[in-house]
């Protein structure tokens, strides 16, 4: 199944990866933020089926903007992105109702099964 998914992290180079990670496996890419706060705003216009939150990014942290998403969609599924020594953020980051997550260095396997645990 082909999701319509949004790509919020603030690196350009990760953006980059996660684009071709997924557009490879036949998923398109509706839309990217630089930040928490661009991605809510994008995820309001956009409406996809699924979005990408990279934990540690400017205006709006990726958890914060999770928070934001999940009050205005409660079923909006969302895919945390995150460094290895980030990882502490992620229990916070379930318990605000992420799916799963991803650890930078992207490995393309388990990106594509952090998708597909999410219920897409």
């Amino acid at each position: 199944m082909s999701l319509k998914i949004l790509i919020v992290d603030d690196a350009p180079f990760m953006r980059f990866l996660l684009r071709q990670i997924l557009e490879g496996a036949g998923h398109e890419i509706i839309g990217e933020a630089e930040d928490g706060k661009e991605g809510v705003q994008k995820f309001h216009e956009l409406s996809p089926d699924l979005i990408t939150l990279d934990v540690v990014m400017p205006e709006m942290t990726g958890i914060e903007a999770l928070k934001e998403i999940r009050k205005a969609n409660p079923r909006a599924r969302c895919v945390m992105v995150t460094a290895i020594d980030q990882r502490d953020h992620l229990l916070e980051a379930m318990q605000a109702g992420a799916l799963d997550y991803v650890v930078k260095p992207f490995d393309k396997e388990r990106v594509l099964e952090a998708l597909s645990r999410s219920g897409c």
